[in-house]
């Protein structure tokens, strides 16, 4: 994105917060409300919005996100590029949400939706999991029936003695849906052994992240006919080098890689490895999940659903239909619309 020819940047930077519609639980969490990093960056009565809530793992929180932000006001007012970006910050949040909003920018800028700036066909409507939180193996299927026209699962598993009838309570009530879980690090290579009979009879598709970082060994010599993803054990592409052979699925996140830019890079990378895409999550409106729209054109594994457990959202936003997810040009990364 080159800034030569520009008027400078005005930045509005704030923390935006959205409740959650009920408690939801990973493995050692529970979020009740997201708080998110929103970046505007305006030139000529065109604007640009990014949204980031960080990587809750790494301690990276809107709080501290705006603080690295706000260090380089200057510099961002005076015209960055996003290859600067990648320079002047660290992956994570704070990188994502200007890069975002610099991606948007330049769509206003050029009259091209993004989706046509990152050489992309014209996008369509993707199948996404919809998440269930690892709760009581009844309340996860009561959950789960709750879903209107749900084509894909995602199941949030924990380090108890739970897992395997939350998968079957699960599948009981959707029996032809497709199913991944997700360990969040939770489980041993023991217990993992010990659940994957009922994860092959329930037909479990992926399992993600079983292990916890710093023991991706543990994946060695792994006897499993099930397809293992990594999602906290590959934050950008530094990481990939180190999974290959051990997953055959990567998880991309624009929160923890630090942006479309990133990420775009990082899948083909992925790709010239060998790995299967998956494209993440860390919650958010829409205005987070149109960025990895665009990405998830590209991806197997689509996981595009933080909208639907908040009790609010931006407006015009994503929609859910038919278990897919459609993100129109309008919420975000769109050019400015044709006067009347």
């Amino acid at each position: 994105m080159s800034t030569e020819g520009h008027a400078p940047l005005r930045l509005q930077v704030g923390i935006e917060k959205w409740a959650m519609t009920a408690p939801f639980h990973i493995t050692g969490y529970t979020f009740t409300e997201i708080e998110t990093l929103v970046v505007t960056l305006h030139e000529d009565g065109r604007s640009g919005r990014g949204e980031a809530l960080g990587v809750y793992y790494h301690h990276d929180t809107p709080a501290s996100m705006l603080l690295q932000v706000e260090a380089l006001r200057e510099r961002i007012e005076a015209g960055v590029t996003r290859q600067q970006l990648l320079q002047l910050l660290p992956a994570g949040g704070a990188r994502n949400a200007i890069d975002c909003a610099l991606w948007d920018l330049e769509a206003k800028r050029s009259g091209r939706p993004v989706w046509m700036l990152a050489g992309q066909e014209t996008p369509r409507p993707l199948l996404t999991t919809y998440t269930l939180g690892a709760d009581e193996p009844a309340r996860m299927a009561e959950t789960a029936r709750g879903f209107a026209n749900v084509r894909a699962l995602k199941l949030k598993l924990t380090n108890d003695e739970l897992n395997a009838d939350r998968v079957r309570a699960v599948r009981a009530v959707h029996p032809d849906a497709w199913i991944m879980v997700d360990a969040n690090q939770g489980f041993t290579r023991e217990s993992f052994a010990q659940l994957l009979p009922a994860l092959v009879e329930t037909r479990v598709a992926v399992v993600e992240q079983p292990f916890p970082v710093g023991k991706e060994a543990w994946l060695d010599g792994l006897d499993s006919p099930i397809r293992i993803a990594a999602d906290e054990s590959v934050q950008d592409h530094h990481d990939l080098p180190t999974l290959v052979g051990r997953v055959g699925m990567i998880n991309i996140k624009l929160d923890k890689c630090g942006g479309l830019t990133e990420a775009l890079a990082m899948a083909e990378q992925a790709r010239g490895l060998g790995f299967e895409l998956m494209v993440g999550n860390m919650s958010g409106s829409s205005l987070s999940m149109a960025p990895g729209f665009v990405l998830g054109q590209s991806c197997a594994v689509v996981d595009l659903d933080g909208p639907m457990f908040l009790t609010g959202d931006h407006s015009p936003g994503v929609v859910y239909e038919d278990g897919r997810i459609w993100c129109a040009d309008t919420v975000w990364g769109g050019p400015l619309p044709v006067a009347a």
